[in-house]
């Protein structure tokens, strides 16, 4: 039985939190793309009434990720490939960008620093865990971007992230893609303290491409095994 959650009963707040659930179950894979979900079931599982519940699956619709089945009830949005090569294609231009600005500005980044730290270190020091690399992963694309201080593209890229964040944590759950990870960001952080543009421009794409053919390989078994693997990968 799903586990029944206990919120604030103030009204825009139940609509928010309801939300923050939804978003946080398909994260997990607790709900999975092709699901279908009953309002009334959803708003017993997670403790809030019709309206609030209503208000956040709208928000979550125009967001893309559930679809409304009228007179059935909600439908978590299946893969689809072609979108996300659409907005791995637009990943590459905002970060390229952003590359080449920390290349350009002449400047030290103590924010490369940062990132220095975690993925340019010995093997040995590597962390294993899917999960927590995955949102190391986006930090490492996120603080990249943020160091453009252009809030648009922050946003953009913030919302991209969001949209393609399940199938980067299946895509995680490949047996090379962690140590794939450390080894590229390494490079591209050499590439980037050393004010090579070109190189960490070149570098980024790859590594972006390289993410977009292998989520390509995502498959309905990787999606069933994903949902039997959810309790490890929810682990802190």
């Amino acid at each position: 039985m799903a586990k029944i959650v206990n919120i604030n009963r103030d009204p825009g707040n139940l609509a928010e939190r309801a939300y923050d659930e939804i978003k946080r179950r398909i994260f997990d894979f607790v709900l999975m793309p092709g699901d279908r979900l009953s309002e009334s079931d959803l708003a017993q599982q997670i403790n809030v009434s019709r309206t609030p519940l209503r208000q956040a699956l709208q928000r979550l619709q125009q967001e893309s990720f559930v679809e409304a089945l009228p007179r059935v009830g909600w439908l978590i949005v299946p893969l689809n490939f072609e979108k996300f090569d659409e907005l791995y294609d637009f990943r590459i231009l905002i970060e390229c960008f952003a590359a080449r600005e920390l290349c350009t500005a002449g400047k030290d980044w103590p924010e490369l620093q940062s990132l220095a730290l975690i993925w340019q270190v010995p093997a040995a020091e590597r962390l294993q865990d899917a999960i927590k690399t995955s949102a190391l992963d986006e930090a490492f694309h996120r603080i990249i971007v943020e160091s453009t201080g252009n809030r648009e593209m922050m946003r953009t890229h913030r919302e991209i992230t969001e949209r393609i964040r399940i199938i980067r944590r299946l895509d995680f759950t490949k047996d090379n893609r962690v140590t794939a990870t450390y080894d590229e960001h390494a490079e591209i952080l050499t590439a980037l303290q050393n004010g090579c543009s070109d190189d960490a421009q070149r570098r980024l794409t790859s590594h972006i491409e390289i993410s977009k053919r292998e989520v390509r390989q995502i498959t309905l078994d990787m999606l069933q095994r994903a949902r039997k693997y959810r309790p490890l990968m929810g682990q802190n």
